[in-house]
């Protein structure tokens, strides 16, 4: 299954059965076949009869504003449910032990993954021992949490550690000081909160092919108007699908400066940066590797799926959870 990327603003509609999207410069006809997800990545019109032929193939569509912030999706109706599934999963969030294992998990995978991306620039020559030795040691911690919240506190500094060594990992000129969300304040900022969004609304598409609960998280609480479950499997990929994206695109001169439109306190990727990073970041969900428990190569794409699935086996108690580990690639 592959994505697709809409990169210009312009009208996508059915055309008998294909998607066309067209604006004043282009007029492109889409086959459907093999589309699992579309990304609007700038303002696009649409109408109910596209919306319908969506559904009628189970693709999902996320949308975009033009800062490249993540608006809102279009979310096909569930066709994969499980009633039995739906109540474990509600029993692991109200049981607070459950919950706090599951929590722990996750914290403890994401520190994992971090500390693999680090390892490969300290063999590079780039000095982040102090880094891993703290994400370590909260690593440690994460197991002598007594409540959700104070595990949330130990996770803040695990990134937080992280995020310190950027200075050192990135190309000169991409000012970093601290993380800086709503809205990003400079160009590595930008590039951090669009590929959040990206892998995000990946993992939601994931989660629909699945009998899961997408509003029911464990790390993050669930809120209204959020899919809080698409977090919590989203930190996990992070460090390979987000950062190992931008740290390539930033070093290898990809991306450049100029290809951010900078304002009085909010700094955002313009047209054609959005196109170079969205290419990257496919790449590497379509980079394959040999999984060693399935014995065969599947995606960074299918491996997400493959999250969802271990967590279901999680619920049903059919085998413990082992979050998703970077250096083993499952």
């Amino acid at each position: 299954m592959k994505n697709l990327y809409i990169t210009q603003s312009g009208t996508l509609k059915r055309k008998d059965n294909t998607i066309l999207f067209e604006n004043s410069k282009i007029k492109k006809v889409i086959p459907i076949q093999g589309i699992e997800t579309i990304y609007a990545l700038d303002e696009i019109n649409v109408n109910t009869k596209l919306l319908c032929f969506l559904q009628q193939n189970k693709i999902s569509l996320h949308f975009f504003n033009y800062y490249g912030y993540y608006s809102g999706s279009f979310y096909p109706k569930e066709s994969y449910v499980s009633g039995n599934l739906l109540i474990k999963q509600v029993e692991h969030y109200t049981d607070k032990k459950l919950r706090l294992q599951l929590a722990i998990k996750i914290v403890q995978g994401i520190a994992r993954n971090i500390c693999y991306v680090l390892r490969h620039y300290s063999k590079h020559g780039i000095d982040v021992s102090n880094a891993l030795g703290r994400i370590n040691a909260a690593s440690r911690k994460a197991t002598l949490c007594y409540s959700v919240n104070n595990l949330l506190i130990v996770e803040g500094s695990i990134w937080d550690n992280f995020y310190s060594c950027f200075s050192k990992i990135v190309l000169k000129g991409f000012i970093w000081k601290r993380r800086v969300k709503r809205p990003p304040d400079n160009p590595l900022n930008a590039l951090i909160s669009f590929g959040n969004s990206l892998l995000y609304t990946r993992v939601l598409s994931s989660i629909y092919f699945t009998q899961l609960n997408p509003t029911i998280s464990y790390l993050h609480k669930p809120f209204e108007r959020r899919f809080s479950l698409s977090l919590d499997i989203s930190e996990l990929f992070k460090p390979s699908l987000v950062f190992q994206t931008i740290f390539k695109v930033i070093n290898k001169k990809m991306i450049r400066l100029s290809h951010f439109d900078a304002r009085v306190n909010y700094c955002y990727l313009n047209t054609e940066g959005r196109r170079i990073f969205v290419t990257e970041f496919d790449k590497k969900l379509r980079k394959a590797s040999k999984h060693p428990k399935l014995g065969r190569s599947i995606s960074n794409q299918t491996l997400v799926k493959v999250e969802c699935y271990k967590l279901i086996k999680h619920l049903l108690g059919e085998k413990q959870y082992d979050p998703f580990n970077l250096r083993k690639r499952c």
